[in-house]
């Protein structure tokens, strides 16, 4: 299968090198915002290769399968409505818009038109998560009781003066809609719908933004448990991102991509290995291109099949209603109820 790029920021490297160590899917070209900076691009990133002169070239051409789209958030719906008018599938870098309003409209186009589309959360992509995820859906873990989710990273102040970086006209937010909603992502997967948020957000003085760089929130879920979760860029040098989570069989441990199972009765199954790194320091893209190829060829392969991406644009949609939801209950200092 072809697959297109379109935008060539921090992040697109990575899906450049997924796409290239891929055997079934094929680069077929990039498109950005200005043509000679995407052929530099192209040229130093890539070995070169084919770059768009506009988006309309781009749907024109029958030979591509689907596009990933890795532009920021406040530059998705004009490209979307192209695409979507094409009926050219997308994979979405997260989150899918600025705002949960915007991308539920993002997610209504693709619905409406009957267009495959995803987003990328590659945390889903590991195998201790894989793991994790069967584990509790058979019932290994038992009845799931309690979470405490961490996301300790490390940004300098470097990272937020880029344009836009931190600001909710561009990104939408700071620490929880950037990075931590990857590992928002996982725990919702794994321990299903959050009913209510209580939460707590704030710019520290380590950073001059204008969004949060620090969150804390205490999530009641729909089968009964609870969960607290912090997450900031302003815990220096920056920790891989965990997970704890208990349940009436075990205690599960996930970390740096390494899950240790402990259970009631005695036993320990550790699965997994620790990776290279998750982008949780001052380099946000030290972490490997593995995940995002495996949710790259899991897209292609749900083209082939018709089956639904792992990870769907709905679950785009529920990360950032709890990401919204944070920033109320931050605001009101009251609990904020999800709609179900």
């Amino acid at each position: 299968m072809k697959v297109a790029l379109i935008g060539h920021g921090m992040v697109a490297k990575t899906h450049l090198r997924a796409i290239t160590d891929s055997n079934i899917v094929n680069f077929g070209g990039l498109l950005g915002r200005d043509f000679d900076r995407a052929h530099s691009y192209l040229n130093s990133s890539h070995g070169g290769g084919v770059v768009y002169q506009s988006l309309s070239e781009l749907c024109d051409d029958e030979t591509l399968d689907f596009v990933v789209l890795t532009t920021p958030p406040n530059a998705r719906m004009s490209i979307v409505e192209g695409l979507v008018r094409a009926g050219i599938p997308v994979l979405m870098e997260k989150p899918i818009e600025r705002t949960l309003t915007s991308a539920q409209t993002i997610a209504s186009l693709f619905e409406t038109r009957g267009v495959l589309a995803g987003v990328v959360f590659q945390h889903r992509a590991r195998e201790s998560s894989k793991a994790f995820k069967r584990m509790i859906d058979d019932g290994l873990i038992g009845d799931l009781v309690s979470a405490e989710i961490r996301v300790p990273w490390w940004r300098d102040q470097d990272y937020y003066n880029a344009p836009g970086r931190g600001t909710f006209e561009r990104d939408g937010g700071g620490v929880m809609i950037t990075q931590a909603i990857h590992t928002l992502d996982l725990a919702t997967w794994l321990m299903g719908s959050v009913r209510s948020v209580s939460a707590v957000m704030a710019t520290t003085s380590l950073h001059a933004m204008e969004a949060e760089d620090w969150a804390g929130g205490l999530f009641e879920f729909e089968n009964g448990a609870v969960a607290t979760m912090t997450a900031t860029t302003s815990f220096f040098p920056g920790c891989p991102e965990s997970m704890r989570v208990q349940g009436t069989k075990a205690h599960a441990h996930l970390e740096d991509g390494v899950l240790t199972v402990s259970y009631l009765d005695g036993r320990i199954e550790t699965i997994g290995a620790t990776s290279d790194g998750t982008g949780g320091g001052a380099n946000p893209m030290a972490f490997t291109h593995v995940w995002h190829q495996r949710v790259i060829e899991d897209f292609a392969d749900c083209l082939r099949t018709g089956r639904t991406p792992l990870c769907p644009v709905q679950d785009g949609l529920k990360a950032q209603a709890i990401i919204e939801a944070m920033e109320l209950s931050s605001k009101t200092r009251q609990a904020v109820h999800l709609k179900t």
